[in-house]
């Protein structure tokens, strides 16, 4: 499907950037909190993965079952704290902040990347604009349909649980709203036709 395809770029182009930027390597200690090994397979290079999630996640992965809101790891005990796409799933601004906390205390570095709220197109349902309306009127749009919905051919079941998803629990942030969670981070933008699709929040080196 293009829309996969185009996000299956875009990841393995991230995780060379992120290979390049924090000098990953094999030894390189890494805590990824909400993810799969999946995106880690588009990486130039493995390093010493610990996946967190707060469910398991397929067979045959190894997962650290907790939260992101309170990881269960001593300060500063993993080389980088990475997560994907995560943080605008944990619920309220205040677990947001929770979750960026955590991180930053985790990780030697960190690299946290989440959808821009100011990209024309939602990037988890594929619909134009619709993330810019009252939430009433998102409910209204997409329970009825999506761009998503029309390109994965997805049941109704599935339809209402990820929609009902969508409008209780993700939070979408804007470059300034990810900066106040990360304070002092670099601020790297994926760039799509001159939009900034992606932010990512880089803490560097101590």
């Amino acid at each position: 499907m293009p829309f996969e395809s185009l996000q299956r770029r875009f990841r393995s182009q991230r995780m060379a950037l992120l290979a390049r930027t924090v000098g990953l390597t094999r030894d390189t200690r890494v805590l990824d909190v909400g993810g799969t090994i999946d995106i880690w397979q588009l990486a130039p290079v493995m390093p010493r993965l610990v996946l967190l999630n707060r469910y398991e996640i397929g067979p045959g992965e190894a997962v650290v079952l907790g939260d992101g809101t309170s990881l269960p790891f001593a300060d500063r005990s993993f080389d980088l704290v990475f997560s994907n796409s995560v943080i605008e799933h944990v619920g309220s601004r205040a677990q947001q902040a929770r979750f960026a906390t955590e991180i930053a205390r985790v990780g030697k570095q960190y690299w946290v990347q989440t959808p821009n709220r100011y990209f024309p197109i939602e990037q988890h349902l594929w619909t134009p604009i619709v993330h810019w309306l009252p939430r009433r009127w998102q409910a209204a749009i997409l329970k009825h349909s999506s761009v998503w919905q029309m390109v994965t051919n997805c049941s109704m079941v599935e339809r209402d649980f990820y929609v009902n998803h969508y409008l209780e629990s993700i939070r979408l942030l804007s470059a300034s709203e990810l900066r106040m969670l990360f304070p002092g981070a670099t601020m790297v933008r994926e760039r799509l036709l001159g939009w900034t699709k992606s932010l990512i929040a880089w803490s560097g080196l101590p």
